[in-house]
């Protein structure tokens, strides 16, 4: 345990939240990529070869997940400039919340205005949605970043962001 601490630059026990999340939502995306993938195979969910394939397949996709953000994190380290391991993770369980919660809000307040996939064209949909979801996930980037002690890195990731689509007279320090 000692040398996944050190690895992670882990220095209190309250830091051991961030690599349980991480794993346990790898696990998660695995299990509903899996169950997806299964839904194209015909085996009857009470089959033993179902829970079988169905873990082979979270098994998989778990290790396979894993190594795709093992890889972004040596990529992003440097490139960040966090303090600690550790944030790389909590980033990015930011990111995943945030992107999440910001599309599953923007649907309720475009079908308020009575936009809807089914009745409306691609070419107006998606881009009112787009503009729905930008400023959400704005918002929601801080906060939740706040809740998760990346607000410094997310303000100014933002500030970077903002800044390189033309609204950098907003930010001047």
């Amino acid at each position: 345990m000692q040398k996944f601490k050190d690895r992670w630059e882990i220095k209190s026990s309250w830091q051991l939240i961030f690599p349980i999340l991480g794993l346990l939502s790898v696990l998660f995306s695995s299990y509903l990529i899996s169950k997806k993938i299964m839904t194209f195979i015909e085996i009857s969910q009470t089959d033993v070869a179902y829970i079988g394939m169905l873990s082979a397949l979270i098994g998989f996709f778990s290790v396979l997940l894993v190594s795709i953000t093992l890889k972004l994190f040596n990529i992003l380290e440097p490139k960040w400039q966090v303090t600690y391991r550790w944030e790389l993770i909590a980033i990015f369980i930011v990111f995943a919340i945030t992107g999440s919660t910001a599309a599953r809000i923007s649907d309720p307040m475009i079908s308020f205005l009575g936009i809807h996939s089914e009745t409306t064209s691609g070419w107006i949909y998606w881009p009112t949605r787009i503009l729905f979801v930008f400023p959400i996930y704005q918002i929601l980037l801080l906060i939740v970043g706040w809740l998760f002690g990346q607000f410094k890195f997310f303000w100014n990731f933002e500030k970077k962001m903002l800044s390189r689509m033309g609204f950098s007279r907003l930010f001047m320090d």
